[in-house]
């Protein structure tokens, strides 16, 4: 894996007696492709129409998960340029 976000956090909290207990919770996780980016691979891979109508929220799973498949194939086809040179 290229890029690793933290995403479990600790939250701590009183509880009736006083002491601090420990809770650990998934945290949200933040978006690394940029806007344009994500644009371009919707329009690709053909629901940008439905990014418009919907927004983001609005797009399938599979969508979702084709689209992370291409950035990483992108990455990774970036990332072998790199070092061919």
């Amino acid at each position: 894996m290229l890029i690793s976000p933290k995403i479990f956090t600790t939250r701590k909290y009183n509880t009736n007696n006083g002491m601090l207990k420990g809770e650990v919770v998934m945290g949200r996780r933040r978006g690394i492709m940029s806007n344009q980016m994500k644009e371009e691979l919707a329009k690709e891979l053909g629901f940008y129409d439905v990014v418009q109508q919907d927004g983001w929220g609005g797009i399938k799973a599979k969508d979702a998960g084709n689209m992370v498949k291409k950035a990483i194939e992108i990455a990774e086809q970036q990332l072998a340029n790199k070092n061919q040179i």
